[in-house]
């Protein structure tokens, strides 16, 4: 079921496409589909794990008035044609809660991305190599007040498009010896004969269509990468460092020398895209520099050499992040954001940061704002499993989450980095400290305690 529903999503050619009507055809014939919700009492924590590792949503006996079957089904199909490693438990208010996520993902023994509703409560966990914390909080955060059906709707709906990995391979139905009748087969037969003629002129159309697409995307990055590329060589200008000069030394040179590469190799990677999606490795390039340039700086003036740290997010041209501040977009939910101390100043006195405006059909609108093309030039910057979090409830992160939006301009907004390796069977072989949610640990609250009106312990985990 899980490969049929992809093939028909991701067709582009008209074999595919041919394909994928048979196998549609085949599919909508087909019976059996894995049901979602227990058939029964036992609640015992091992249950709910094997209930899991056969299909993505378990819905307790005592909690079934939260959660139709027919609903916990179209859920369920939701995960499975999304391929993710997302797991979905419905529990009874008074579930014991001490150290829940933990157990659950050590009897499920699946890295993945692991949501509750616990009574009228919700929250989530997920193995750092799928989904960051940060990104589980303010995902969690968007749904928080829904009843059950539209809070697990949404966050799966945000969730599949943000996270990395596949599902597990546990998740495939088997056949159920009753095969393919030859009605069947003639069906699908008059499907193909019928459907080739439009199909070839309907491909044909969409490729000259997403080629001019892709062209006028690239020309709006290209403005505003250029842009980067200029403001980052004009730091460089600016910092006036010499290797020659008096208290330079190899390690200073070395940072200046990445800071020159990453400039020029910015240059060259812009100069050579083709697609939206080539715009990522430029903008990586470009945090690269960045970095080293602040490393380069620090040693310079005898400071503390600066954390890691993503760009800010408001914009990256002010550089490597020094905290993360709350935030709250127009008509969005609260999230915590990557910022420079500038903005984390103006932030914490009530003003307004210095966001990165660029230019689209209604005037200068924050990058967020301004259209889907600029995913691939934000992932280059907050790659890794972060971006997600920063952009829900945005303009650009609703446009990511669109099914189209990895086929006109690469891999979804969680996927920017690559390295995912959701749905491996692992056991009780996990670090809980990297399965998180609200700064990591496999409890709800701390302690077990869930805290008031469904917030796990305000938010301290």
């Amino acid at each position: 079921m899980k490969a049929s529903a992809q093939a028909v999503v991701r067709t582009r050619s008209l074999p595919g496409l041919l394909l994928a009507l048979a196998v549609a055809a085949l599919f909508v014939l087909s019976q059996g589909a894995p049901t979602a919700t227990a058939s029964t009492s036992d609640t015992s924590v091992s249950t709910i794990g094997q209930a899991l590792r056969e299909s993505p949503v378990y819905v307790d006996p005592a909690a079934a008035a939260q959660l139709s079957a027919k609903d916990a089904d179209a859920l369920a199909d939701r995960i499975t044609r999304a391929d993710k490693p997302l797991f979905v438990a419905v529990l009874p208010a008074d579930y014991p809660k001490q150290d829940l996520f933990t157990k659950l993902r050590t009897a499920t023994g699946v890295t993945g991305l692991y949501a509750v509703r616990l009574g009228d409560a919700f929250d989530a966990r997920a193995d750092a190599s799928v989904l960051s914390g940060p990104a589980v909080r303010n995902l969690v955060t968007t749904v928080q007040g829904e009843d059950t059906r539209a809070q697990l709707t949404d966050f799966t709906a945000a969730a599949v498009t943000n996270m990395g990995g596949s599902a597990p391979s546990t998740w495939q139905t088997s056949d159920d010896g009753g095969g393919v009748s030859s009605t069947a087969l003639i069906t699908v037969g008059a499907v193909l004969v019928a459907g080739g003629a439009g199909a070839y002129t309907l491909v044909r159309r969409n490729r000259r269509r997403h080629a001019e697409e892709q062209r006028a995307a690239l020309e709006k990055l290209r403005v505003v990468v250029d842009e980067d590329i200029t403001a980052f060589g004009e730091e460089l200008d600016r910092l006036d460092f010499h290797p020659a000069e008096a208290g330079a030394d190899d390690v200073m040179r070395a940072d200046y020398e990445r800071a020159l590469d990453a400039y020029e190799q910015a240059k060259s990677l812009m100069g050579a895209a083709t697609r939206p999606e080539d715009v990522r490795a430029v903008t990586q390039a470009l945090e690269d520099g960045r970095f080293s340039l602040a490393q380069l700086a620090a040693r310079r003036e005898g400071r503390a050499l600066p954390e890691r740290r993503v760009p800010c997010f408001f914009d990256p041209r002010h550089g490597p992040s020094v905290t993360d501040a709350g935030w709250t977009p127009p008509g969005g939910a609260a999230r915590e954001v990557p910022v420079c101390a500038a903005d984390a100043t103006r932030l914490a006195d009530g003003r307004d940061p210095v966001m990165r405006e660029v230019d689209t059909d209604q005037g200068r609108r924050p990058y967020w704002d301004a259209g889907p093309a600029y995913g691939p030039w934000a992932g280059g910057y907050f790659g890794g499993g972060l971006l997600p979090g920063l952009l829900v409830g945005t303009v650009l992160g609703s446009m990511m989450a669109a099914p189209a939006y990895a086929a006109d301009y690469g891999s979804g907004y969680g996927d920017f980095g690559g390295g995912y390796e959701g749905g491996d069977l692992s056991g009780s072989d996990f670090d809980s400290g990297d399965f998180g949610g609200f700064g990591g640990g496999g409890d709800f609250g701390g302690g077990g305690d869930f805290g008031g009106g469904g917030d796990f312990g305000g938010g301290g985990f």
